[in-house]
């Protein structure tokens, strides 16, 4: 196929998909269901690409979003939310061991109940890094598919299903139906200002190899010059709005040219392992908002083993505290990327 060619496919794939996120996410960010605008975008998505579309989000323009996100999340920070940093020791610790148990009991229940071997079973359960978990996943020979569809099946449970589960229970407000602020000419040096620092630390941060480098540099850069009074400018709603609809799309893209027969297979072994994920969260939440009087709602985001960027982007769409969510999931993803090949090779071995 020439290149010309090729292109438009792959612009008409792209234009597809983002059709499908904005029919999705507008439907239910408008009728206001609690990050109706992230969680329609990927419900909406992975129907499209099970029932055989060609779904496809770039690497180019996820990038883009995930700098967008960092952004968004940042311009939450203001003095007074810093001061509840002196609570995260505690609640970081009690993370670890709640990531460990949430590991080893999702695998147990792979073996057990859907007979994974060792090395697959401990992949599929690992609280987060696909991209990481994949990878070990080849290099020892492990079931890729059944990793793969567990792993995702249970990002979009958790996405869809958390902040609707969080607000039947009366933890979290009715959704709003925009989030950032409205847009401001006179603070246009403002923003520029905000997007170019903001850029630049997330690209430092990407070629240095920190782990969400794209998403937390700029995160972080944000989050210091608001909460030091510095810029007072958010990004505007319909910039947050229409980033939460595209990364949606990223999401319910990776179901592409998974058969639907296929997924019904593990269907049962990841909605298994997401139950037993949120379990023992939910566990270790309970506990941690009874000593530490911390909002149940915030905890359960912080806690939850789904993808950090799409759980950052749930902290923003239902008003909790971006820098309490931020530093446990950052937290979590050191953990995953450090203790899962060790714990993965050991296993390895053992079974040969």
């Amino acid at each position: 196929m020439p290149p010309a060619i090729d292109r438009i496919a792959l612009a008409r794939q792209l234009a597809e998909t983002l059709v499908f996120a904005a029919g999705g996410g507008l439907t239910l960010g408008l009728l206001g269901v609690p990050a109706g605008y992230l969680s329609g975008s990927i419900l909406a998505v992975a129907a499209a690409a099970l029932a055989g579309r060609p779904m496809l989000m770039p690497s180019p323009l996820v990038r883009v979003l995930l700098v967008l996100i960092g952004i968004s999340l940042g311009a939450v920070v203001t003095p007074s939310t810093l001061n509840g940093i002196t609570a995260y020791p505690l609640s970081v610790a009690a993370l670890i061991v709640a990531m460990v148990c949430i590991s080893v009991a999702g695998a147990q229940y792979l073996r057990v109940v859907h007979s994974c071997d060792t090395v697959t079973a401990y992949l599929a359960a690992a609280p987060g890094g696909l991209s990481q978990v994949m990878g070990i996943a080849t290099e020892l020979d492990a079931d890729i598919r059944a990793i793969a569809i567990v792993q995702t099946t249970r990002v979009v449970i958790i996405a869809v299903g958390l902040p609707a589960g969080l607000s039947l229970f009366g933890l979290v407000g009715h959704a709003t139906r925009s989030v950032g602020g409205p847009f401001d000419p006179a603070l246009l040096g403002e923003l520029s200002i905000l997007i170019a620092a903001s850029t630049a630390a997330s690209i430092a941060a990407f070629r240095v190899g920190f782990p969400g480098g794209l998403m937390f540099g700029a995160m972080l850069t944000s989050a210091a010059l608001h909460g030091s009074g510095f810029i007072h400018v958010v990004m505007p709603w319909w910039v947050v709005n229409s980033v939460m609809i595209a990364f949606g799309a990223v999401t319910g893209s990776r179901f592409a040219n998974t058969p639907l027969r296929l997924v019904a297979n593990f269907i049962g072994a990841a909605v298994g392992s997401f139950a037993v994920a949120v379990a023992v969260a939910a566990v270790f939440a309970v506990m941690l908002v009874g000593v530490l009087h911390l909002p149940i709602a915030e905890v359960m985001i912080a806690y939850a083993p789904g993808a950090v960027d799409a759980m950052m982007l749930l902290a923003l769409a239902l008003n909790l505290d971006p820098v309490y969510v931020g530093a446990h999931h950052l937290v979590r993803i050191f953990l995953v990327s450090l203790f899962m090949p060790l714990l993965a090779h050991r296993h390895a071995r053992r079974l040969k």
